[in-house]
Order: structure tokens, then sequence, then C-alpha cells
């Protein structure tokens, strides 16, 4: 018998914040209006948001986000290595890319809170 194996995502999600907060130039502002794009327009406007207005950052946190939605998703998100082109992949699932979204929204929160924690827990 085949047993399956569980995967817990917000345990995941967690570990992607705690890789984006540690990205050298990470700040509290850019992962909060990275929030409010990928909420509002979705994950391919968020990655083109960060590539655009944050583009010392772009690269690690592109990269660390294409990660681990090929680890969640596996081939659907196909075999590009560029965010964007994973989100387009994705697409072609409404499903999916709905997923991807909440999985990455929770992610950033993550993120914040990593982040909180690193500078003592200010404000």
């Amino acid at each position: 018998m085949n047993q399956v194996q569980m995967v817990n995502l917000d345990i995941q999600c967690a570990e992607l914040g705690r890789m984006l907060a540690q990205i050298d130039g990470m700040e509290e502002k850019m992962l909060n209006a990275a929030l409010t794009v990928l909420e509002e327009q979705g994950p391919y406007a968020m990655f083109l948001f960060v590539k655009a207005r944050h583009g010392k950052i772009a690269t690690p946190f592109g990269d660390q986000c294409t990660g681990f939605l090929k680890g969640m998703f596996g081939t659907k998100a196909g075999d590009a290595k560029d965010a964007l082109e994973v989100v387009k992949k994705l697409a072609e699932s409404l499903d999916d890319l709905l997923s991807a979204r909440d999985l990455l929204r929770t992610a950033l929160a993550y993120a914040r809170y990593h982040l909180k924690a690193k500078e003592g827990g200010s404000s």
C-alpha cells in the first residue's frame, strides 16, 4: 500500500518567509508593498513590481520564490528558471494560480514577522 507523504504548507511558507527575510537589503516596507500588489493584482504583478522597484533584491527574491513554487507544484510549474515564467505556467490552471497566490501571501506575512523578530520586535 502506497503511503502519501503529507506536507505542512504553513511550515513551508514559514521557511520561505525566513529565507526572504534573510535577503540582504530586505525591508518590511518592501514586503508590505509586494504583499499589497500580490493581493490586488496577483503573483505576476508582484514579481514584476519587485523587479521594477527593488532591483537589488529582485533576483534573490525571485529565486527563493521560484524554488518554493517548483517545490510545491512540481511539474505544473514547468522548467522555467524565472519567477514570471513559473507564474505564467501556473496560470494555465486557475486553481494552481490561486493556490500559489495564497501560499506566497502567507510566506510574505511570515517574512515580515521574521524581519520584526530580527529587529527585536520593534514595529
